[in-house]
């Protein structure tokens, strides 16, 4: 009797998981999406904190140990860094807010001439590696050989360069320009969405525009400048393109080129220490993260605008619009425009010098033909388009069925999904890049050093903004087709196949577009990742920068660039959008 009951309990035991995947369908799905997630996430942020308490090398067994804490945080260099980081940090992002909202008010608000050609700043930024920015920069302003500074010498007939970008102040302007056109999207959107109505009756009561701006529109738009400026601080905090062409050369050292100097740079490299130092960014970044997500999250109060179609008011500006255009056509010029004209020009002369007569006599396309020429370069090229796309295709399918399961459905680890979700946002790249190293050193998966390594620390760190594209889009779908295509008697995948996905392609090409431009040109964490046998394009163009190599490196960012545009047309083409696409 007892061994029929035991035998019964079993039964039932091993029925129950098929008795509630029949009676919730999406459990099986939900339940592999949550291991697929906490593996992407979890690992490296666990490995990343058991490397950092290990007594012994990379790869060799050891100890627990706090050795490695108490000599980062003993050593007087570390609280300078951390200075360093947070005024690096706050500088950048007040800047990239303070400019991003002159030129979203001006798009959205004003009657400025030109004004809608001011919003290619969110876009044409995605074309071309945000190293590339920083070098055009160094190539303008470097003390020793920047254009701008030898015409102003020669103008001026100075001794010494007057400006520099070797230094703080330099990282900080280089910074808020390649992160601008974030926090553009951000204040933009919110200036989109205001009811008008609140600004007429300030005006019917005599109110003048500069009074409105300051006691109706600032107020109004307030959580979307504390977003941005919260957002764009956490990006700033984990960057590693702007101090590696900037920072390093002027060292000037913050978390992320101390990190990159105990990992790559010393001999040997202490991995150890490295991990302590990624830890200790990583919870900075999950605080910053945490705090713009209570801000974004808090946005409701601040709704102005119901079920009614709203458009934003346009202000007359007067005799004063055009002094409005040429301000935000200067942003445009120092954010797009003057670094583009830079890596063309470099990318066509011999050497590097002023232009005047003798730069007819240097064009060249020498640069050009030893690229497309150079295994090397084709193999990096053929690595990045195969990361780009594979790796884009991958993450927008894994952020489709999050996304649905997420908002389309009331399982119970949902919850729990969104919060493993929460890790990618403020997992720095050099943080991800060392968990990862631990990882693939210790799992017994043969993918240390090649392609698949950099494969899954794109989609891990990335991953967050497919998931906003395709959260925006997923609850616009009514559940009553899904409904009907489940009586019809199609199951989740066959559903989800042939009528959601299809009814989520604006978003999903969308958020294509803007994960294959950034695995195209991704830096930060392929610098600690690849081999030389899948090196991508991102640390290539860095040791062309260290060897001292301009031309070669702005001819390749041109050629990146060129890609970056193939694909979003094809993509554009392929998904049939018609509407511009936001970067994140």
């Amino acid at each position: 009797m007892a061994s029929m009951n035991g035998t019964t309990v079993f039964s039932r035991l091993f029925q129950w998981p098929m008795r509630a995947m029949r009676q919730e369908p999406h459990l099986a799905v939900m339940i592999a999406v949550g291991v697929v997630i906490a593996y992407l996430s979890l690992s490296p942020t666990l490995m990343l904190f058991y490397g950092s308490f290990l007594s012994k090398p990379l790869g060799v067994p050891g100890n627990f140990t706090l050795h490695h804490y108490i000599r980062a945080y003993t050593d007087p260099v570390t609280y300078q860094l951390l200075l360093n980081s947070f005024v690096f940090a706050t500088g950048s992002s007040v800047l990239a807010t303070t400019l991003a909202a002159v030129v979203a008010w001006i798009t959205v608000r004003t009657n400025a001439p030109f004004r809608r050609l001011f919003e290619l700043t969110a876009i044409i930024p995605n074309i071309f590696p945000p190293v590339m920015l920083a070098v055009a920069w160094t190539v303008l302003l470097s003390p020793r050989t920047g254009l701008i500074n030898r015409v102003l010498m020669e103008i001026f007939g100075l001794d010494s360069a007057p400006l520099n970008i070797y230094s703080m102040p330099g990282m900080i302007f280089v910074e808020a320009l390649i992160t601008m056109p974030l926090a553009f999207l951000i204040v933009s959107a919110s200036l989109y969405s205001m009811d008008p109505s609140l600004e007429e009756s300030a005006r019917v009561a005599g109110s003048t525009n500069l009074q409105i701006a300051r006691r109706i529109t600032l107020p109004i738009v307030r959580p979307a400048l504390l977003a941005s400026l919260t957002l764009n601080l956490v990006r700033a905090i984990e960057s590693f393109d702007t101090p590696a062409i900037i920072a390093l050369p002027a060292r000037i050292e913050v978390f992320t080129t101390k990190i990159y100097r105990e990992a790559i740079g010393a001999f040997p490299p202490n991995q150890n220490v490295a991990a302590a130092y990624a830890v200790s960014l990583l919870v900075i970044t999950m605080i910053f993260v945490y705090i713009y997500r209570r801000l974004t999250s808090r946005t409701e109060r601040y709704v102005t605008v119901t079920g009614r179609g709203y458009r934003p008011m346009i202000i007359d500006l007067g005799k004063w619009r055009y002094l409005a255009s040429a301000i935000a056509a200067l942003i445009l010029i120092l954010i797009v425009v003057l670094p583009f004209i830079v890596l063309l020009y470099v990318s066509f002369v011999s050497y590097l010098h002023v232009p005047g007569e003798k730069t007819w006599e240097l064009l060249t396309l020498d640069h050009y033909r030893s690229n497309l020429t150079d295994t090397r370069t084709y193999r990096a090229l053929k690595n990045s388009i195969i990361l780009a796309v594979g790796g884009a295709t991958l993450c927008m399918l894994l952020a489709s069925v999050t996304a649905y399961m997420t908002t389309k459905t009331k399982s119970a680890g949902r919850s729990l999904i969104e919060a493993l979700t929460f890790i990618p946002w403020a997992f720095p790249g050099t943080a991800l890049a060392i968990g990862l190293l631990w990882t693939y050193v210790y799992v017994p998966l043969p993918i240390y050093g090649s392609l698949w390594i950099l494969l899954i620390g794109y989609i891990t760190r990335f991953l967050p903004y497919g998931l906003r594209s395709m959260t925006s889009t997923i609850v616009q779908i009514h559940g009553e087709l899904e409904d009907a295509s489940k009586a019809c008697g199609a199951g989740f995948v066959a559903t989800f196949r042939r009528i959601l996905l299809p009814l989520m392609r604006p978003g999903f090409v969308a958020g294509w577009i803007i994960l294959a431009t950034i695995f195209l040109r991704e830096f930060s964490t392929s610098i600690f990742l690849y081999s030389p046998g899948a090196e991508p394009i991102g640390p290539l163009l860095y040791h062309f920068y260290v060897d001292g190599n301009l031309g070669p490196m702005c001819s390749l960012g041109v050629i990146v660039s060129v890609i970056c545009l193939v694909l979003i047309v094809v993509a554009r083409r392929i998904g049939k959008v018609g509407e511009s696409f936001e970067g994140g």
